[in-house]
């Protein structure tokens, strides 16, 4: 079989840039879901004072930090200060605030909760800070990290699974818990038993990421709830 070849032909030189020339930037690439980074806020549910949850934060973002496409960003109850009282018409300097804070959890792809156990559940400014959202939290997987006493905070984990039920966020399964933590971190912050805790949040990290990418995707073909 014969395979036509379009005849060749040198083309004639230019006495200078032309219309065609002329650079013309390439368009930025558009990225699949599967491409765009996830972008995972973790909530410190803590404002209490002498809170140990900085510290297992910190821990928590390293490690979220050093996963390739995973970017970390924090809402931190102990530095934003949203009213007691719901309301449509917050005063103008709460209003601030409150908008603020619903924007980052917008943007959120994905969320870890870090929570204490206080009176085998969780705190009150936690509780807060999530009843003054729906919308953000809807068909978003949450993940969480919890420290206390012998429970190590799990009493609060079950308590909010139900509570994120109710918004339609995703709770993933595996979580990460310290009971007793401040004896289970070192003086520079580090978890003692690294890898252990690591390996556990690794875990947890994984199963947020795929519940993160999958619900996005979803989202991206079809709105939720439509």
């Amino acid at each position: 079989m014969d395979i036509a070849q379009a005849p060749t032909h040198t083309p004639a030189p230019s006495s200078g840039p032309g219309p065609a020339d002329s650079a013309v930037p390439a368009p930025a690439p558009v990225l699949s879901g599967r491409d765009r980074p996830l972008r995972t806020t973790l909530v410190v549910g803590s404002n209490r004072e002498g809170r140990f949850g900085p510290v297992i934060a910190d821990w928590v973002l390293s490690r979220m930090a050093a996963r390739p496409g995973l970017v970390p960003v924090t809402v931190d109850v102990g530095t934003t200060t949203l009213p007691a009282a719901i309301t449509s018409r917050p005063e103008p300097e709460p209003a601030r605030e409150l908008s603020a804070t619903s924007a980052a959890l917008a943007a959120a792809d994905a969320f870890v909760v870090l929570t204490p156990e206080y009176n085998h559940s969780y705190p009150a400014p936690l509780k807060n800070l999530i009843d003054w959202h729906f919308d953000e939290w809807q068909a978003k997987p949450v993940g969480f990290v919890s420290y206390g006493g012998v429970s190590g905070g799990l009493r609060a984990v079950e308590h909010l699974r139900g509570v994120f039920a109710e918004l339609h966020a995703v709770t993933v399964r595996e979580t990460v818990s310290f009971a007793h933590a401040a004896g289970l971190f070192d003086p520079s912050g580090r978890p003692r038993d690294p890898a252990t805790a690591e390996a556990a949040l690794d875990r947890l990290l994984d199963q947020l990421d795929w519940w993160g990418h999958t619900l996005r995707e979803g989202k991206d073909i079809r709105p939720y709830g439509s």
